[in-house]
């Protein structure tokens, strides 16, 4: 689908985004190759190469650290495939919230091998959702994509005890927004998700 080169470009790209906030190199090149299949994927939807495309949602926070895994998590367990979703932040952490990753695990959700990512111009332009969850101004805005803002605490510095209740009011709108999207998620499915 892509020239070696193209390949190439966004390989080193992405590598050099990770190598320049890591604290852990250990996984540098893993990263980088995660990240940039995602990014080729989200070129080839925009320039029509992709036969079937699926409805494609990002989720923005600003450290991509919380509440945008979350719900990337939730997206991609009740979807089932049948729908994208990517996530991403304005300024990336350099890991994952330990008590995000914790509450998920508790409805069976396991967030713990995503990392903290920025979104770049072609992530956007492939979407056609974007949900924005605290990054403000900060948020690209790109014509004929439709854009929803939800108005969630930000778990950092939060105990697991604390972050149940943004879990559960972000599985509910994930749930809600796969309907709207037209994606029907059996009723077992989301009550066992949602009473994990």
């Amino acid at each position: 689908m892509f020239d070696p080169a193209t390949i190439h470009q966004f390989l080193h790209s992405s590598y050099e985004d990770f190598a320049a906030r890591a604290t852990v190199t250990l996984y540098l090149p893993l990263l980088a190759e995660r990240f940039a299949a995602q990014r080729l994927n989200a070129v080839a939807k925009i320039e029509g190469k992709v036969a079937k495309p699926r409805p494609t949602v990002l989720f923005l926070c600003t450290h991509n650290a919380g509440r945008s895994q979350m719900a990337l998590g939730y997206f991609e367990a009740l979807a089932l495939n049948r729908a994208v979703a990517w996530s991403g932040g304005s300024v990336p952490g350099g890991q994952l919230n330990p008590a995000a990753v914790a509450a998920m695990a508790e409805v069976g959700i396991d967030i713990s091998r995503e990392y903290p990512k920025p979104w770049t111009d072609e992530i956007i332009r492939a979407a056609d959702v974007i949900v924005t969850m605290g990054c403000g101004d900060t948020c690209p805005l790109v014509p004929g994509v439709r854009y929803e803002e939800w108005i969630i605490e930000d778990p950092a510095g939060l105990e697991v005890e604390q972050v149940r209740p943004i879990r559960d009011d972000i599985g509910r709108r994930v749930t809600g927004l796969l309907a709207e999207l037209g994606i029907s998620v059996p009723a077992d499915t989301v009550a066992k998700i949602h009473s994990a």
